[in-house]
């Protein structure tokens, strides 16, 4: 058994997921890196995270499979014989912008699938052993979750979902297990130009850096800094769902005038 401790990041080969599994390798962790379709990115993710001193366990699998989600932790087990964090982060959606109702029921489903069934199988497969290392959960949610706006309303839905997850999962996995969310708003990375192009990403994060009170969009990095905090620290913190969305859920300042003088 490794004196090391064992975090396991689904959906690590690109974006916040890697940059995740870079930052935990950096800190110490041997990490899994989890992909399910990008397999030359997730190399080069487990190559970054071995660069920098850790070991790695690369293992394809969809987490919308239980029996891939049992294999996964079966592989992380036989490799290192614990599991101290589980950043659950695969996830998926589809872009339907104001047509709120265009998408099908097979689509709805297939979000939930992942984003939500996923992150329950994650969980129940890896408990016994978080229990027994006193570890923790991070879910990467997301502001739609929160605010009730996103690329769609089975995204915005299941992050709603994950939420409440997290709720219910901090309260009955306690005290041995610490569960938490991060909750970002945009984030400036290949999946959001993938999902509504070049053009119209870079309409959408001006829209959004002039709209926000700190005037900027995450970075995959921004987000695996607050993941690897609630990871790595954040001894007394469960059942959060924290916001990082450079203030949106704030709204639109009012201004409320002064007295005129003399009166």
């Amino acid at each position: 058994m490794t004196n090391k401790k064992v975090a396991l990041v689904t959906g690590s080969a690109t974006g916040v997921g890697a940059a995740t599994a870079l930052g935990l390798a950096q800190r110490g962790y041997n990490v899994v890196i989890n992909y399910s379709k990008s397999e030359t990115e997730a190399k080069a993710s487990e190559a970054a995270c071995q660069a920098v001193g850790a070991e790695t366990l690369l293992v394809q699998g969809d987490v919308s499979d239980d029996a891939a989600c049992k294999a996964m932790v079966a592989a992380t087990l036989a490799k290192w014989q614990r599991i101290d964090a589980l950043v659950n982060n695969a996830g998926i959606t589809a872009f339907a912008g104001s047509n709120w109702d265009a998408l099908d029921a097979e689509i709805f489903q297939r979000i939930f699938e992942v984003n939500v069934l996923g992150t329950f199988q994650m969980v129940r497969a890896c408990v016994p052993h978080l229990k027994a290392a006193q570890g923790c959960i991070v879910n990467v949610s997301s502001v739609a979750g929160a605010l009730g706006i996103g690329s769609s309303i089975p995204y915005i839905a299941s992050k709603g979902a994950m939420n409440s997850m997290t709720l219910h999962l901090a309260r009955t996995l306690a005290p041995e297990v610490r569960v938490n969310a991060v909750c970002p708003g945009m984030i400036t990375t290949r999946w959001f130009v993938d999902g509504v192009g070049q053009e119209n990403f870079e309409k959408l994060k001006a829209q959004y850096e002039q709209t926000t009170p700190l005037a900027r969009a995450c970075t995959a990095e921004d987000v695996a800094e607050s993941i690897i905090w609630l990871v790595d620290g954040a001894r007394t913190v469960t059942g959060e769902t924290i916001l990082l969305d450079s203030g949106l859920h704030l709204g639109k300042a009012v201004t409320v005038p002064a007295k005129n003088a003399g009166q």
